[in-house]
């Protein structure tokens, strides 16, 4: 730099010159030092891909079984075998609980006794009426002939109608019996609790010796016993209103539990409710279930299990897609332009969900656009340098 001659200006004029000169080598070199460098960002390719549209559940969902009975035997009683513990596994029809039922027993026992008096009673009552017939028809021929008159005849049928209607009654009695018998054990099977359906017992209401009484009706009282069907469970979730005319039964559902984390489960929808939910204070929902793919026993899963689901309900296949988080208010990118300037690029999407949407008009396949927005200082018009992934 030549400095200007200062030997003729006036002292004051000479210090003002060289305090100008030295703000200007100072800025100079606070320019030079803190001269803008390229910013690092990260970069997404724009690729072919799938994108599906879904919805979700408003809050929490929760894991029931398709099977669950909470049942009581039907007639009152002490419990006298209590034969499954909580936890036990059980087959279709398998005894669960008996009641007291002694009395029963000896009044079934009391009705097989009777029958076979009845039946005793058949045979002889049966025979005789056979030989009155017998007789009947041999006084017959003796009056044809007439060696007997009509009034012995007369005598004669009259004696084998009889006795034929005592057989009749004999036989109703048999049947008498034997409906005593069927009532009997009927009764008997008030008292004995069965299961409906393989299953685990969840749990037991009740000890060796407590009385067991059904419910009446308009008064809940605790189940003696809950036996779940855990081979088949479901997720009950409620799906905004908004949501509901998107959804059909069928439909492929994504299923993650909060209690086994890292984890999705297949599913598909299995039943949509026909109604509303308009609760106090809570937003309108639609009840959904989504019945889970089929599990294996290392699943593990327990009934109750808060769950949430993600129905889909369109999908697009071998489409133009960009990470959703990549998108600026108002459907804009920013474009890596060729010579390491952002570029603002304004899209057209289609269908999209919380991981990718579709890209319809605006960008190309294999243009890189910026994922790392919340960076300070990514914004158009920046040069920047695409950062390089990290390694393990």
């Amino acid at each position: 730099m030549i400095l200007p001659q200062l030997g003729k200006l006036p002292s004051r004029y000479k210090k003002i010159a060289v305090i100008g000169v030295i703000v200007l080598a100072v800025a100079s070199a606070v320019g030079f030092l803190t001269r803008s460098e390229p910013l690092a960002v990260v970069l997404q390719t724009v690729e072919r891909g799938t994108v599906e549209a879904s919805v979700s559940n408003t809050r929490a969902g929760t894991v029931n079984a398709c099977r669950r009975a909470k049942m009581s035997p039907s007639a009152g009683g002490q419990i006298a075998k209590l034969k499954v513990k909580k936890g036990d596994r059980v087959k279709k029809d398998e005894v669960l609980l008996e009641l007291w039922n002694d009395d029963l027993h000896a009044q079934e026992r009391l009705a097989q006794e009777q029958l076979k008096v009845s039946q005793s009673r058949v045979d002889e009552v049966c025979t005789l009426a056979d030989a009155a017939q017998r007789d009947a028809a041999r006084s017959q021929e003796l009056r044809d002939q007439g060696f007997i008159s009509a009034q012995q005849l007369d005598r004669a049928l009259t004696d084998a109608s009889a006795r034929q209607s005592a057989c009749t009654s004999a036989k109703g009695d048999v049947e008498q019996s034997r409906s005593r018998i069927a009532l009997a054990r009927a009764t008997l099977e008030r008292m004995v609790l069965r299961a409906p359906f393989d299953g685990i017992v969840a749990d037991i209401s009740g000890e060796l010796g407590e009385y067991a009484t059904p419910s009446p009706p308009g008064i809940l009282t605790l189940p003696a016993i809950d036996l779940i069907d855990d081979s088949c469970m479901y997720v009950s979730a409620p799906i905004d209103e908004v949501d509901a005319a998107k959804l059909k039964v069928g439909q492929r559902s994504r299923i993650t539990l909060d209690a086994i984390k890292g984890r999705t489960f297949g599913g598909k929808v299995r039943r949509i409710a026909p109604y509303v939910l308009d609760l106090e204070k809570q937003a309108r929902t639609v009840e959904v279930e989504v019945e889970f793919d089929k599990l294996s026993d290392n699943d593990n899963l327990l009934v109750g299990y808060s769950a949430d689901v993600e129905i889909i309900h369109d999908t697009r296949l071998n489409v133009l897609r960009i990470p959703t988080q990549t998108l600026l208010e108002g459907s804009r990118v920013l474009l890596y332009g060729n010579k390491g300037v952002l570029e603002e690029r304004k899209v057209t999407t289609g269908l999209s969900n919380w991981e990718n949407a579709e890209v319809t008009s605006g960008l190309a396949e294999g243009d890189r656009v910026v994922l790392s927005l919340d960076r300070a200082g990514v914004k158009a018009g920046v040069k920047a340098v695409p950062e390089a992934p990290a390694t393990k």
